[in-house]
């Protein structure tokens, strides 16, 4: 009778006494290759584990949407390109977490590219022809070829035929290689990412500008989060070059870890994003009124 008894007490004991915390959500963008779902799957299992707690990646489209993302709080993390990092780096609405190491250095380019049967050798070459942006605030796909722009005194809309979002850096570089454009700015890790993993597009491709080298896409968090799991979270990424599974995510990824860098490693993408505006604003003020 008290086995009986015993088990009726565990039956009728409140749920909700066990409280269980909400998921960390991680947000992504194209700054990663999304395609491979199962990956992700796989490497949130991975945060997972070392966290102690759910951990979801919350895929968009564009980097806007990931902004106002972590602007309500809907996330807690997000992997971001160094234009919107300087863009809100002021805002007190992020703070610069860690940045991953590609091959030996925490820098990238932009390079703008052509199909390789074109004779196109130079961007005063693609006036009046079809040119692809990867996303509006994006560094390497967007702001790096108007700051060439803007250095020839021109604008998408006059030098160009035509121009038009992909919101995604395999995707420009897809429409290059299908000749649905003629030029294309794209992010030189996901080039080089996609020359191993799909030949069959990038040798389609010719690469006629390399940027200079800019920060890497770093890894923020939201101002505000949790101090403890914001700390863990950068320990676990920052120490998966020394473990076992974190190596084989950090291969599939191709990169070589995440590390610490101060924020000046972003100066000359706030340099160039300060030189395209002010660019901007000089041409329209100088512009005869009607």
């Amino acid at each position: 009778m008290r086995h009986i008894y015993l088990v009726l007490l565990l039956l009728i004991t409140p749920i909700h006494a066990v409280s269980v915390e909400p998921p960390i959500r991680f947000g992504l963008t194209a700054v990663v290759l999304t395609e491979n779902l199962r990956f992700l799957d796989q490497w949130s299992e991975y945060l997972e584990e070392k966290m102690g707690r759910e951990v979801e990646f919350v895929l968009r489209k564009s980097y806007r949407e990931v902004m106002d993302l972590l602007r309500s709080g809907g996330i807690q993390f997000a992997w971001i390109c160094g234009y919107p990092y300087v863009q809100a780096s002021n805002s007190n609405l992020i703070e610069l977490l860690t940045v991953p190491i590609y091959r030996g250095k925490p820098n990238y380019q932009s390079y703008i590219i052509v199909h390789n049967s074109s004779p196109y050798k130079r961007l005063s070459d693609l006036e009046n022809k079809i040119f692809a942006f990867s996303d509006p605030d994006s560094n390497s796909g967007f702001l790096y070829p108007m700051s060439l722009l803007a250095d020839k005194n021109e604008k998408p809309e006059s030098f160009f035929r035509h121009t038009f979002f992909t919101f995604n850096h395999a995707e420009t570089i897809q429409a290059v290689s299908d000749q649905v454009a003629d030029g294309g700015a794209v992010d030189s890790y996901i080039w080089e990412y996609l020359a191993i993993y799909r030949p069959e597009i990038t040798e389609k491709t010719r690469i006629i500008n390399k940027s200079p080298e800019f920060g890497f896409p770093p890894v923020v968090s939201r101002t505000g989060a949790d101090a403890d799991m914001v700390n863990l979270m950068k320990q676990i990424l920052e120490r998966m070059d020394e473990d076992p599974a974190g190596k084989i995510f950090l291969s599939r990824l191709k990169l070589d870890g995440f590390n610490r860098f101060p924020d000046s490693l972003f100066n000359n993408i706030r340099d160039m994003a300060n030189s395209v505006q002010m660019t901007a604003i000089r041409k329209y003020a100088t512009k005869p009124s009607r």
